[in-house]
């Protein structure tokens, strides 16, 4: 099967491709025009071609998408403004699904994320699994949540439309080498001081190689096709758990301080009240202190990874300590083995070098 990966120059999506070759997949992978492709560790491999693409060119689209089997969509913006990262995750899935449609590829596996949940229509410790609400009201959210969720309704959409197979992923934190931080812990008080909301939470993690392994074989499996896939790892940590674990590893050490989900719930109604009667709602106040984005963030809640275990046999092969020892190796695991034969790269749009960053980030939560 030849894939197509858009974002492949970014953190999950170097591992992606990593993953699909091992599977034995052929790969095209989309980076961007201004992208450095030295030293993304498939960049000579002979079943990578690597496309400088930018995924606002509408002109360049179907070019990119002739002659692939499935359409891994990865890419997205999750820094700058609204208006920037509408342009980097709404405007080029439209055109991409665009192309898509031009060119009768039908196959799409759409990587969204957890930040699509409405949290604050949950209760506490609830189960957040596929049939968790969706936020319908994300105008106090951030721009990321915001922009993935009219994503989502696009790949929706194309598959109503245009008769797309689609399956959407939706990864929970995503972590793994240089990414071992979270906002969903906390706050980061400094560099090397954290605040933690709810030291017994479950923080759901999974690893960078899990959840690329879990995208592959959701794009190898018809059974996949019209599903939705939350992708967490098993025997999830809580917030001390995890910085424990992260500790060993780490150094220096990152020190804590404990606050609980119900006193930072509280300052946050708070703040929203003082914002609102005496502000108007003008006053920009840290996320942490705005109720539905500390929701999305720290709320308690449970998780699952049953459904894509019982549809299509993932299972996460590594557990939270070895992970974590990945995380800090030397070796970059998402390189493969080299090769004589040169990758051919190829531009799809040689006069774009002002594309901004389209690589999907690794803190998947709001």
């Amino acid at each position: 099967m030849k894939l197509l990966v858009t974002g492949a120059s970014g953190f999950l999506g170097r591992h992606i491709v990593a993953q699909a070759v091992a599977r034995g997949h052929d790969v095209r992978a989309q980076v961007r025009p201004v992208s450095t492709i030295e030293g993304l560790g498939w960049e000579d491999h002979p079943n990578v071609q690597i496309v400088r693409a930018d995924l606002r060119d509408k002109s360049a689209m179907d070019a990119l998408v002739e002659g692939c089997d499935t359409v891994v969509s990865n890419a997205a913006c999750k820094a700058g403004d609204f208006y920037t990262q509408f342009a980097g995750t709404v405007i080029t899935t439209e055109n991409l699904l665009a192309a898509m449609a031009n060119t009768g590829v039908k196959r799409l596996v759409a990587v969204s994320t957890f930040s699509v949940y409405g949290f604050l229509r949950m209760g506490d410790r609830a189960l957040l699994d596929e049939n968790a609400p969706i936020d319908n009201d994300p105008i106090d959210r951030d721009e990321y949540a915001q922009t993935k969720l009219v994503q989502e309704e696009l790949a929706h959409g194309f598959a109503n439309e245009h008769g797309g197979k689609v399956t959407i992923i939706r990864p929970g934190v995503i972590y793994g080498r240089d990414n071992t931080w979270t906002a969903r812990i906390g706050a980061e008080l400094g560099a090397n001081r954290c605040l933690v909301v709810g030291g017994r939470t479950i923080l759901p993690v999974t690893y960078v190689e899990n959840c690329a392994n879990a995208i592959v074989l959701a794009a190898e499996h018809d059974q996949a096709i019209g599903e939705t896939y939350n992708i967490v790892d098993d025997n999830l940590p809580t917030h001390r758990q995890y910085l424990r674990a992260l500790n060993k590893h780490r150094e220096p050490r990152m020190k804590s301080l404990p606050m609980p989900w119900l006193a930072m719930r509280f300052l946050a109604a708070l703040a929203l009240g003082v914002n609102k009667l005496f502000l108007g709602r003008q006053a920009k106040i840290p996320s942490i202190l705005r109720p539905a984005a500390l929701h999305a963030r720290c709320k308690p809640a449970t998780y699952t990874n049953k459904r894509i275990k019982d549809s299509i046999g993932w299972s996460p092969q590594f557990g939270l300590e070895e992970s974590l020892k990945r995380s800090f190796d030397d070796h970059d695991f998402a390189a493969l083995p080299p090769h004589d034969e040169a990758a051919e790269v190829q531009p799809a749009n040689p006069g774009s070098t002002d594309a901004p960053d389209l690589d999907q980030e690794t803190r998947t939560c709001a």
